[in-house]
């Protein structure tokens, strides 16, 4: 593949959140190993987050002093741009918007990662706009409900690609009405997870997880209600470290008590999560650390069936730790074979429990075989721009 120009457009700036962050630098950081020029650029009229002050508002000083730094830190140095699209004369840091104009004229692909990226005027120029999906289920839902605005945005991409492996097949069960959605997965850089430290002997199964996000993108369909969090499959299986004989832990935020105390009782550790999202490389010594991942899937990508895979859960496989992760249809396609297990019950979370414990050495080395075999960046980036016809 010849030598592209390629654009990576997202909100890591806007959102700075570790998991967020890295999300967005698995793509820059790939895309230059496969020897193509990439930018990164945020061009949006949504409204920036600062974690500092916890406020979000029209001041984007944080997200350009964050972007020039990952651009340092990443090379992508004089590539990068943040436009506020939201502010009159939609002002800058970093490229001007004079040149972000000429990239999407030439640029060779678009990406929309986590499909964020509204359209303009500016933008539309380009007819090479590649829609990444990371939340799979929602936009087929608004499709099949005949969202005209959601229709129209999604065909005015070069091409759509998912998480949900399985959406177009025939083990996911919203019709796709024609569009024609291409299965992919997180890229993971493996050797930014990679370490030769074994987990000390005090390290326990850890996640990370926001507690309360249903609301933001709920949806309704055929009379049942999919939920967009996590929370209430956390709480069905809430009982696993006590069933597994073992503490897990979950950096996530729940505010109220009585929760927090079944929690406490069930033998979890619970810590509050704004200092390991706040700080990138932190957030990736906590995955290091940990002695694998126990996590749970929202219950949209439970109860649809849409092959989902944690781009998190990734990192860790990546970092060697195994992964225990609930069932999303995804074992069709790769895991539940040393090193990465699905779970539907109890039972099963304290068997994989049980395994990894009997031989972690082995486990540790199979969670990072199948980092390198089904997330390697350039593997998995490869595939989308040839899949795309880029």
């Amino acid at each position: 593949m010849r030598r592209k120009r390629i654009v990576v457009m997202g909100f890591m700036g806007s959102c700075p959140i570790a998991g967020v962050i890295w999300q967005h630098i698995h793509y820059i950081v790939g895309l230059q190993k496969l020897g193509h020029d990439v930018y990164y650029i945020e061009d949006s009229a949504r409204l920036p987050y600062n974690p500092d002050t916890f406020e979000v508002n029209n001041e984007y000083d944080y997200a350009a002093n964050l972007l020039s730094r990952l651009a340092r830190e990443f090379g992508f140095e004089n590539r990068w741009s943040f436009c506020a699209r939201y502010l009159p004369e939609n002002p800058t840091a970093g490229l001007p918007l004079r040149r972000i104009r000429t990239l999407y004229r030439d640029a060779d692909a678009i990406l929309n990662v986590c499909g964020t990226q509204e359209f303009n005027d500016d933008l539309l120029v380009s007819d090479r706009i590649v829609y990444i999906e990371s939340d799979p289920g929602v936009e087929q839902i608004k499709v099949d409900k005949r969202d005209k605005t959601t229709v129209a945005y999604l065909r005015g991409h070069h091409a759509l690609f998912t998480f949900g492996e399985n959406v177009g097949t025939n083990e996911f069960a919203v019709p796709t009405h024609g569009l024609r959605w291409l299965p992919t997965r997180q890229p993971i850089v493996t050797e930014l997870w990679r370490t030769k430290r074994r987990p000390s002997p005090a390290a326990v199964f850890t996640s990370v997880a926001n507690w309360s996000t249903s609301g933001l993108k709920d949806v309704e369909w055929r009379g049942e209600k999919y939920l967009w969090s996590k929370s209430r499959e956390f709480l069905r299986f809430i009982a696993a470290p006590k069933k597994s004989g073992e503490p897990f832990e979950l950096a996530t935020n729940i505010a109220d008590e009585a929760t927090r105390a079944r929690f406490v009782r069930n033998r979890w550790r619970l810590r509050e999560p704004h200092v390991i999202s706040a700080d990138y490389w932190l957030y990736r010594d906590y995955i290091r650390d940990s002695k694998g991942e126990f996590t749970v899937a929202k219950d949209q990508y439970v109860r649809l069936n849409t092959g989902w895979f944690s781009d998190r859960s990734g990192c860790y496989l990546a970092a060697g730790r195994p992964v225990i992760i609930q069932e999303t249809g995804f074992t069709r396609h790769y895991g539940n074979d040393g090193g990465l297990f699905s779970f539907r019950s109890l039972g099963e979370i304290a068997e994989a429990v049980k395994e990894i414990n009997a031989d972690y050495p082995r486990h540790s080395r199979a969670a990072r075989d199948v980092a390198r075999e089904f997330f390697e960046a350039e593997k998995v980036l490869l595939s989308l721009l040839q899949r795309a016809g880029i």
